[in-house]
């Protein structure tokens, strides 16, 4: 373990302390070069508490340090690789520093760096002492006037705020000011120079201030900013209507760069997008595309008041702003694309990603205790089981108090940097509860079990229930919402009574606070088939002994379509486990297919929620549900349901697939988006018979596909077919889309995930392709992520080679881009679920992540956390 040096110390919440000086003002002045930029800062502080003065900075050359206008010699200080010590500092003052960067060798894509022959920043979290010497952290709250000069080479100048001055300077060069009038902490502060494309439009508030509108593209791609210009807009409007919130700057802007660690940022009034999550048309986009990029505009943009206006006290409370702002874009986009299949895309995105987090070793709270490097908590819990943890508190208090709560928060903090108990203060506050059991979903980690037991007295027409919640050892109850209703046996909603209640309802909420509760519904006229949890109304893990039909009368009939859609998926996990424990259950999978056959022909679902329908549970979620996963296994087995249930609903499927075929005008909107969807989902499925004509079908969908969604749709389903038809389709893919980076991205991807024998040795030999570029976080994960998260069969081959092949990738990405690197030690932290030789393999590899000479603390951190026990 890092024998090499000590290791690293922790920050700790615990150890929060207020800075000792405020920075009221800030002026930067950048004179751009790429291998030689200088950094002006000059900084108008106070001192508001007791000690020296300690500023942060990384890989920083100072070329001086003036305080007042008085030039300090480098004895009056004291300087550090990270830090520049000042004492005996007066009450208030001006402290002006120069500094020296080199943008061009910044491969870690942090802080001013080069992308595509054009400067940018990444200051979230830690990004902005690689600018200048400052206080980077996210309490010290600043208005920034920037001014940025560089050569005319370089057209656009752009930063945070409302440009107040541009024009030319001697020497062929240019100059441009911005001032944001709003204090914000420096993770927020941002610059863009170069040539760019630019798409202009406007919009009229709520108030009826118009707004300029930007979004600057690479030459020649504005067109295909079309569509995030148009779902900009809908955020704008759709925040007014739903939470009263209006965009407070006569500019909003927004840049795509190909080279981002992240999907996007929300610095104030100039948003930074990785490329691939603003820029789409029909031909080089697919659906997920497009609904990617309405999500991910949505977020950012709403961050302008849950991030910006209202930011963090410390990185501690991370979920403050991004739990809250994706649970705003989930609203967003319900209210966009359909509540029902929009909430079933985030509990499955929710499972995928943050259950496995919660219940291994890589497992932390909503909000963490401590961390060496909080680049590491950009997580799934933070972000996913941070916006879950929004909807409990909603459900808890209800909507009126939910609205309540919200406009306080607004109100009251607006400025500020806050914490949690600041944010959950104001619901408690509106509703007049008591909410501090609540904040134990913040500080405990796991996913907690909800067993419910029900016993139904049929000449009392009772129901009596038993809730039952179990977390990990030594966690508290939790407050869990369960919203439930009854169905009979035909599927047919039925009445009940909640204790003391006046009327009976056909759905309500019970709140199990303790660890335990039992209660008895009356009035209920037949034998009930149980609907529990619906809408996913906490984020647990539901345990129900019931009899199968139960399922199946719900897949049929339930009014609640997430679960609905949950009883399906429910059933396809069982009857794929029983055939990978060697005990298949035939009777059951034929009577599974014909419910399928029954959902595809129901002309009340819409074609976006029979796509979900047909989608059987992923390998790596059935891996959740199993110890130890034997891969293999998992793998054949669900291949012998899909091979089934291909043949049975074969004729439905083809019709299904002729059907739906577009043929007219490309549109991006939910209809048609659903309508493609099914289509695709029903070639997937198709192609698991293993006949030629399947085969054939899904190379003349490719051939035919008038759009990416469907050309991909037919390339998937030839990946799991394999063999020439797919060799052939990835050669003429590649000579039309060459020229596409998003599009060659999918290229890599698609052939990381196939299931086919050779897809290791496919995938070392694309780390050699001309179009290979590891440096670029989109190309590198397209690959080596795609492989070692979205092909669990290949990734843990029986002989470790998966495994090891991860490791070098990690540690060559590392010693350039530790936050990229980083990422991907996550598939290797599940070892505990695995079989004895699996998991020590890859125990193996974290040792040797953590042991490497030199390794960064991001890797070191997740490496280290990994090789814990898993928690029990």
């Amino acid at each position: 373990m890092r024998t090499d040096l000590a290791p690293p110390q922790p920050t700790r919440l615990a150890d929060y302390q207020p800075p000792a000086f405020s920075i009221d003002t800030v002026r930067l002045e950048f004179a751009l070069d790429p291998a030689a930029t200088r950094v002006k800062a000059t900084l108008g502080m106070r001192r508001t508490e007791d000690g020296p003065l300690v500023l942060d900075g990384t890989r920083l050359k100072t070329l001086s340090v003036a305080l007042d206008g008085r030039p300090l010699s480098d004895t009056d200080y004291a300087l550090t690789d990270t830090t520049l010590t000042l004492t005996d500092m007066p009450a208030a003052f001006t402290l002006e520093t120069v500094v020296e960067l080199d943008p061009s060798s910044n491969t870690a894509l942090e802080g001013l760096y080069l992308s595509g022959g054009r400067f940018c920043t990444q200051c979230e979290p830690e990004g902005f002492r690689t600018i200048t010497w400052f206080l980077d952290r996210p309490d010290v709250l600043s208005r920034y006037t920037v001014r940025i000069e560089a050569g005319t080479a370089f057209p656009h100048l752009l930063s945070n705020g409302n440009k107040i001055g541009e024009g030319a300077l001697d020497g062929g060069r240019h100059f441009a000011e911005w001032e944001d009038p709003f204090p914000k902490p420096a993770y927020l502060f941002a610059l863009v120079a170069g040539e760019l494309d630019v798409l202009e439009s406007a919009f009229t508030t709520m108030s009826g201030r118009e707004v300029a509108l930007r979004i600057f593209v690479d030459l020649g791609m504005s067109p295909r900013a079309e569509y995030a210009m148009d779902a900009l807009k809908r955020s704008m409007r759709w925040d007014e209507t739903a939470y009263g919130r209006e965009y407070d700057l006569d500019l909003f802007m927004i840049v795509a760069v190909r080279d981002f660690n992240f999907g996007a940022m929300e610095n104030k009034g100039l948003n930074i997008f990785n490329s691939s999550l603003l820029l789409a048309d029909p031909e080089t986009a697919t659906d997920a595309d497009y609904e990617r990029i309405e999500s991910v505009v949505a977020h950012e943009y709403f961050h302008n008041w849950t991030g910006d206006r209202i930011t963090c006290r410390d990185w501690f409370q991370l979920c403050l702003k991004e739990g809250f702002t994706v649970y705003r874009d989930q609203g967003f986009s319900a209210d966009m694309r359909g509540h029902a299949v929009q909430r079933i895309k985030d509990v499955r995105l929710l499972r995928a990603r943050q259950f496995p987090e919660d219940d291994g070793p890589l497992a932390h709270p909503v909000r963490p205790a401590s961390y060496l490097k909080i680049d590491n908590f950009y997580t799934a819990t933070i972000y996913e089981k941070g916006a879950e943890l929004i909807g409990v508190l909603r459900a808890l208090v209800g909507e009126d108090a939910f609205k309540r709560g919200c406009d306080l928060y607004f109100t009251r903090f607006d400025g500020q940097a806050v914490t949690m108990e600041d944010f959950v203060s104001c619901f408690a506050e509106v509703s007049g509860l008591d909410l501090s059991q609540h904040f134990r979903w913040y500080e405990q980690p796991g996913t907690p079990t909800l067993n419910i037991d029900a016993v139904y007295d049929e000449a009392k027409q009772e129901l009596a229930l038993t809730l039952t919640q179990a977390g990990r050892s030594g966690a508290g109850p939790l407050p869990v919402p369960v919203k439930l209703g009854l169905l009979d046996g035909d599927g047919q909603p039925q009445l009940f009574s909640l204790p003391g209640a006046n009327a009976p309802v056909d759905e309500a909420t019970i709140t199990l606070t303790d660890a335990s509760l039992q209660l008895t519904l009356t009035g209920v006229e037949r034998l009930p088939v149980l609907s529990a949890l619906r809408g996913f109304s906490a984020p647990v893990k539901l345990v129900i002994d019931e009899p199968q039909k139960d399922a199946f009368v719900r897949l049929a009939a339930d009014p609640d379509l997430f679960n609905r859609w949950e009883a399906g998926q429910d059933l396809a996990r069982d009857l794929i486990l029983r055939r990978a424990a060697g005990t298949p259950d035939e009777v059951a999978e034929e009577r599974y297919a014909e419910a399928l056959g029954r959902s595809l022909a129901d002309p009340t679902a819409d074609h976006a929620f029979k796509a979900v329908s047909l989608s059987l549970p992923s390998e790596n979620e059935l891996a959740q549900a199993v110890r130890p996963v034997d891969p293999q296994a998992l793998h054949d087995a669900r291949d012998a349901l899909r091979g089934r249930l291909a043949v049975h609903l074969g004729p439905d499927l083809r019709a299904l697939h002729g059907e739906l075929q577009d043929a007219g005008e490309f549109s991006a909107d939910a209809s048609a988006a659903g309508r493609r969807a099914l289509r695709n989902a029903a070639l997937e499925l198709m192609v698991a018979d293993g006949t030629a004509d399947s085969t054939d079908r899904a190379t003349l969908h490719l051939q035919a596909a008038l759009n990416m969604t469907d050309a991909m749709g037919g390339l998937n389903a030839l990946s799991l077919v394999g063999g020439s038809a797919f060799d052939d389709a990835l050669t003429a893919f590649y000579e039309k889309w060459q020229g596409e980076p998003q599009v060659i991205d999918k290229w890599f991807s698609v052939q990381a995930r196939s299931p086919a024998a050779d897809t290791l040795g496919r995938v070392l030999g694309l780390t050699l392709h001309p179009a290979f570029d590891a440096k670029n976080p989109n190309r590198f994960r397209a690959l080596v992520q795609g492989f070692s998260s979205g092909n669990p069969l290949r990734f843990h081959e029986p002989d470790g080679a998966g495994h090891r092949f991860l490791t070098d990738q990690i540690l060559r990405a590392d010693a350039y881009n530790p936050l990229t690197a980083s990422r991907l030690i996550e598939p290797l932290g599940q070892w505990a679920r695995y079989t004895p030789a699996l998991a020590q393999s890859m125990k193996d590899q974290l040792a040797r992540i953590a042991a490497h000479p030199g390794v960064s603390k991001n890797s070191f951190e997740l490496a280290s956390r990994a090789l814990e026990d898993a928690p029990g």
